[in-house]
C-alpha cells in the first residue's frame, strides 16, 4: 500500500514535503524519514470509505412537484 507522507518542520521558515512511501497494511506509521532522518508524520487522506454522517443535499431553487426540475 502507498502512504503519503509530510515532513515536520524544525523551524517555521522550514517548508512542509510530500512524499509517498510503500509499506504493508500491518506496518506501524513511520516517525522519521527513511533517509534523513527527518520527523515525518502520515497524512489521512479522505477515500472511498463510509459517507459523512453530515452530508447535504444540494440546494435548489426547485421544490417536489414544482416542474421547474
Amino acid at each position: 500500500m502507498t502512504y503519503l507522507y509530510e515532513t515536520i518542520p524544525l523551524n517555521e521558515s522550514d517548508a512542509v514535503e510530500h512524499f509517498e512511501i510503500e509499506q504493508n497494511l500491518s506496518d506501524l506509521p513511520l516517525t522519521e524519514h527513511p533517509v534523513t532522518g527527518q520527523p515525518i508524520q502520515r497524512v489521512i487522506l479522505g477515500g472511498w470509505g463510509l459517507p459523512s454522517a453530515k452530508a447535504t443535499v444540494p440546494q435548489t431553487c426547485c421544490t417536489p412537484g414544482s416542474g421547474c426540475c
